[in-house]
């Protein structure tokens, strides 16, 4: 059995004035927790980090893989959305993930992750951990790690990378299905709702995606037999918080969310 992940961040969005600042941290971060896990990583970094090379990579991690492999792929960037072209989506809309060429129109459709998730092995478990997207608000979770200020939301709406934003579609949708949620996979570790912002933000003077820091703040805190259900529990003492609204989400099976983590 191998373990294999692919860390990808992306900070520079070129053409949308919409750079971000903590994700290529978020990838460095992810990289070193799953590498002490005995992961084998590759990392797509910001300009390596195009549309090609993002579909590349996961074909590579899921071509390569045999029954009873663990795979990780962690995502830290920008979402969107386009409009529905194939009735699949209730609100007209599909979600993606944004590469580094977004302004040249490459997003990362669900409809292709699902496409590509779908020819793992039987028997590979795959783990997608994306923080990125969407909008909401509460008020608890514990604040003591954040910087002083406003993050900013990981979200880039159609209009900052869009030629032309299609016709009768408002600029930020009333709600925004997560896209990875559709697309495989046995777990899904989300940083926020279907209609909430991931945020990027600040923590001891150093940016980080708030999902991802605290992500794996409290990793590093479980137990050795801790399943992803005790994570996302764990993950919830911070999240959501006041400056910080966004609830952050684990999806799959009853017995999925009960695998043991990162194993």
């Amino acid at each position: 059995m191998s373990k294999r992940a692919l860390c990808i961040g992306i900070n520079d969005y070129p053409g949308t004035d919409s750079d971000l600042a903590g994700c290529v941290n978020d990838a460095a971060d992810w990289r070193d927790a799953l590498t002490a896990r005995g992961f084998e990583v590759a990392s797509l970094i910001d300009d390596a980090a195009d549309k090609a090379a993002m579909v590349a990579a996961i074909r590579g991690l899921i071509d390569g893989a045999s029954g009873g492999d663990s795979l990780v792929i962690t995502y830290s960037g920008h979402g969107t959305w386009v409009p529905d072209d194939s009735g699949d989506e209730a609100d007209g809309r599909d979600e993606a993930l944004c590469p580094h060429d977004i302004a040249e129109g490459q997003a990362l459709l669900d409809d292709e992750l699902h496409e590509l998730l779908r020819l793992r092995p039987a028997g590979a478990r795959i783990v997608l951990i994306s923080d990125s997207c969407h909008s909401g608000s509460v008020s608890r979770g514990r604040e003591e790690d954040l910087d002083p200020g406003l993050p900013r939301a990981r979200f880039l709406p159609p209009a900052a990378w869009m030629q032309r934003l299609p016709t009768g579609l408002s600029a930020r949708p009333p709600m925004l299905w997560s896209g990875l949620a559709r697309a495989g996979g046995d777990v899904l570790m989300a940083g926020c709702m279907d209609t909430e912002y991931s945020w990027d933000t600040r923590f001891g003077g150093r940016a980080n995606g708030a999902f991802t820091y605290y992500a794996l703040k409290t990793l590093g805190q479980l137990g050795a037999d801790a399943t992803y259900r005790d994570w996302h529990a764990a993950i919830g003492n911070y999240l959501p918080s006041t400056r910080l609204p966004q609830h952050p989400q684990i999806l799959g099976s009853r017995s999925t969310r009960n695998f043991r983590v990162l194993s």
